[in-house]
């Protein structure tokens, strides 16, 4: 049984930083088990919006959104965190779609259908104010990070997972705690870590590290709304080590 349904208010931008805010959605089922959802949203120096990782709409979602500005980014970056995307491509066919290495192959796999897009390079600028970096080096997933400069926020979504296991049922509660994934100081999934060449990887934290986050939103769990880059180097304290 659920203790909650996640991170409510659910659907609901909520202010995070300057000019930052995120949206909470209900569980998803991934292999099984409840996943929380959550995107983010940026408005730019233009006003204008950008939208990582678009979750599934709700009655009142999209006004609400476009409240706070004209929605010109939308953003898949994973290959896993797509499948909402055609709604707001739909609703928003103005704004322009960039998608990370793996989306459109896995998306077409399960006859999702993605407009127009354009694919994610190694790094990537959004009016001098939001960074992107690609974390290449996995065997099965790449993922493209954030860094919000003025709100010194990292922006991720399956790198870094946290969750509060009093929202989740008991067993899946117990499995996150026995992965590391729990929070308040959660770490890359084992079995996504376990895919990747160690050097790559030491090499993207240390670029993550470099900006010098102050906080940090993950699609699943809780934010680090303090010490993300201290969080950020104990959860790859021993890779960091070897470098």
């Amino acid at each position: 049984m659920h203790r909650t349904t996640g991170y409510e208010p659910l659907n609901v931008p909520k202010p995070f930083g300057p000019e930052i805010w995120i949206v909470d959605g209900p569980h998803i089922r991934f292999y099984g088990m409840p996943f929380s959802t959550r995107m983010t949203l940026v408005r730019l120096p233009s006003g204008r919006l950008w939208i990582h990782s678009p979750i599934r709409p709700a009655p009142g979602l999209f006004e609400t959104v476009e409240a706070l500005g004209p929605v010109a980014h939308l953003v898949a970056p994973n290959a896993i965190h797509y499948a909402s995307l055609p709604d707001w491509q739909r609703r928003f066919p103005e704004a322009r779609t960039w998608v990370a290495p793996g989306v459109r192959a896995r998306a077409a796999s399960r006859k999702l259908e993605i407009g127009p897009a354009e694919e994610l390079a190694r790094q990537a600028d959004w009016e001098d104010v939001l960074h992107g970096h690609l974390v290449t080096g996995s065997k099965v997933l790449q993922e493209m990070v954030f860094f919000h400069a003025p709100s010194r926020c990292l922006v991720l979504t399956d790198f870094i997972e946290n969750f509060d296991p009093a929202k989740l049922p008991w067993l899946m509660g117990k499995l996150v705690k026995l992965a590391g994934i729990s929070r308040p100081d959660g770490r890359m999934p084992p079995d996504m870590r376990a895919t990747f060449d160690k050097a790559a990887l030491r090499d993207h934290v240390e670029t993550l590290l470099s900006w010098q986050p102050e906080t940090a939103i993950m699609a699943h769990g809780e934010p680090w709304r303090r010490d993300a880059s201290l969080r950020l180097r104990r959860a790859f304290a021993g890779l960091l080590d070897q470098g």
